[in-house]
């Protein structure tokens, strides 16, 4: 999404249109991507980014934590596995996530909020969720791309900062959309200190996740 494309963009004073952006990172030639969110638009996304014949692909950003006792709020996790829940299939990144937390990232489209659900996940290793990564791995898997990820946990799914009802609020860049968000501020003004502290928390997850990206890719 775009917060979680601007860090990259800003540390390695990367230039482009709001889309595709490029520059260097030490010796080694870089190009962002936006890809929006939803694992059809991962794939495409990475498409998209193998037609540039780049050596290594890299995601980058957020995800919904689901082990509190594992993981909390700012950890880049370094997951040994990441799972296609729709498909069953499953990818090994190519390279680790660094020193964060090892286990499961589970991804599909569906925002996962049931407590029970997340529970079973939780004993079956899955540190976090997100809405793109086993798409993009699985695009880098049948070209032999190779691929890591570094995910940075945002909030925790189920944990009452991200509902149905704000999520719809949010466009495919991940910008809000101003006018509904108004309007769900009138009906729940009581969602804004929850808001604000989604917005904290966001960007120490977001920095995080690019600081820890650009530090792997001067290590690859």
């Amino acid at each position: 999404m775009q917060h979680e494309l601007a860090p990259i963009v800003r540390r390695l004073q990367l230039e482009g249109d709001g889309s595709v952006y490029r520059g260097r990172s030490g010796d080694r030639e870089v190009v962002a991507m936006l890809t929006t969110m939803g694992m059809a638009a991962g794939a495409d996304a990475a498409r998209r980014m193998l037609e540039l014949e780049v050596d290594w692909v890299m995601v980058v950003g957020i995800a919904g934590g689901v082990d509190t006792e594992v993981v909390a709020i700012g950890d880049v996790i370094a997951p040994d596995v990441v799972v296609h829940r729709a498909t069953g299939e499953s990818f090994g990144p190519s390279a680790g996530g660094g020193g964060g937390p090892r286990g499961v990232l589970s991804c599909g489209d569906e925002l996962i909020t049931d407590p029970p659900t997340l529970a079973e996940m939780a004993v079956d290793g899955v540190l976090a969720v997100d809405m793109e990564t086993a798409a993009v791995a699985a695009v880098c898997a049948a070209a032999g791309c190779p691929w890591s990820v570094y995910r940075s946990i945002s909030d925790f799914a189920g944990g009452g900062l991200v509902d149905d009802a704000l999520f719809a609020l949010t466009r495919p860049d991940g910008t809000a959309d101003a006018e509904a968000l108004e309007r769900y501020l009138d009906e729940r003004p009581d969602r804004i200190t929850v808001l604000t502290q989604l917005a904290q928390d966001m960007t120490v997850a977001t920095e995080a996740a690019a600081e820890a990206a650009i530090r792997a890719c001067a290590e690859l």
